[in-house]
């Protein structure tokens, strides 16, 4: 079994020229035998964070560590890491055995050998029966089994994975997302895996980084992650939460009073980063916001509704008020039945203090 290796990211940077910054001096802390996951839009830097800690990009500055060892200008066979990439990348002419057995070929590997290897690495991919088979003869799960064993084979300390599951059909995904896991669980290696799928972090992750214009807004647990957002772009990208922005126009010992741009004020728990005058902003989860109830002061608003969505078992209906845009409630089928709300209506709405969580301001 390969043995887990930490990483430390310390304060890396990348540059492609003089202007183009894709990672800005992120520092992260990877632990062994972590489930990592790069999570972000397109060109937020993650693939160039995986592709720095895998080799295939250098560098601008800062150091990258794996298992205490400084690898920052190491290639990438002289890391201790393995990356499957996007595209799986089989060799279309060899069968299976002579896939995964490819990179110990190179390392001068008896023959006898690296075939024993590289069935066992089938075998635990429970692709073994089909060992003879070419790549084409594969489904696209079949492939990426194969691309995991050959990339395993050479026992890394971190595996390093660019969008694995992008190619699949939605049923699919969420098979391998558990293969995905039990391996992971299984062999106890490092997994960094980069997807602009937050389901798929989700599900998959121990440590979920999300990420923004080359840095890192957030990095926790899941549920830290899906309860306690830190900035705006974590709450708005992570898609369960409305956020609102304002002004801190009262402070007490309970907490604050925040007033948007169209005069709605809106009440917060204590925070120590509040001050009288500054700007502020809160998340409220969607989840938990009750429609047709009048609001104690400060913890709701009457907005107008713009659109209804069916999302299956719930209703998605998305509201304006003065200030407050696109704001978004998750209300359960069967209630919002007894007390349907069309386009155009007014809707009072109204939640919990412990309902609003203040943010800390974003790093974009």
């Amino acid at each position: 079994m390969p043995q887990a290796a930490e990483i430390d990211l310390a304060s890396i940077t990348k540059r492609y020229g003089d202007d183009a910054v894709a990672v800005d001096a992120i520092s992260l802390k990877i632990k062994a035998g972590t489930y990592c996951c790069l999570l972000g839009p397109s060109g937020c830097g993650k693939t160039s964070t995986l592709r720095m800690i895998a080799g295939h990009e250098s560098v601008t500055s800062g150091d990258i560590r794996l298992g205490g060892v400084v690898v920052t200008d190491l290639p990438p066979a002289r890391r201790a890491t393995s990356m499957m990439f996007q595209s799986y990348a089989l060799f279309p002419h060899l069968d299976l055995v002579d896939n995964v057995a490819f990179s110990l070929k190179m390392k001068g590997v008896a023959k006898a050998e690296r075939r024993e290897r590289a069935l066992g690495m089938l075998k635990l991919m429970h692709m073994d029966q089909y060992a003879s088979r070419r790549p084409a003869q594969l489904s696209g799960g079949q492939q990426q089994r194969v691309a995991l064993a050959r990339a395993l084979i050479t026992s890394p300390q971190a595996l390093l994975l660019d969008e694995p599951l992008s190619a699949l059909d939605p049923f699919l995904k969420v098979r391998m997302r558990a293969e995905l896991k039990r391996l992971q669980r299984d062999l106890g290696v490092t997994f960094v895996h980069v997807t602009h799928s937050q389901e798929e972090a989700m599900a998959l992750a121990d440590l979920v980084v999300v990420m923004s214009n080359g840095r890192i807004e957030q990095a926790a647990a899941p549920r830290e992650i899906f309860h306690r957002p830190a900035t705006a772009f974590v709450a708005s990208f992570m898609g369960e939460h409305n956020v609102l922005s304002g002004k801190v126009t009262a402070l007490d010992e309970v907490g604050a009073t925040l007033t948007c741009s169209g005069g709605a004020a809106f009440r917060l728990p204590a925070a120590a980063h509040l001050e009288l005058g500054g700007p502020a902003q809160a998340a409220v989860r969607r989840d938990r916001i009750r429609i047709g109830e009048a609001a104690a002061l400060g913890l709701g608003f009457t907005g107008h509704v713009r659109n209804v969505e069916y999302r299956g078992g719930s209703m998605k209906m998305t509201l304006d008020a003065p200030g407050v845009e696109d704001f978004t409630v998750y209300a359960d089928e069967v209630a919002f039945d007894a007390a349907p709300h069309e386009i155009g209506q007014a809707a009072p709405l109204a939640w919990s203090l412990a309902d609003v969580h203040v943010l800390r301001p974003s790093l974009q």
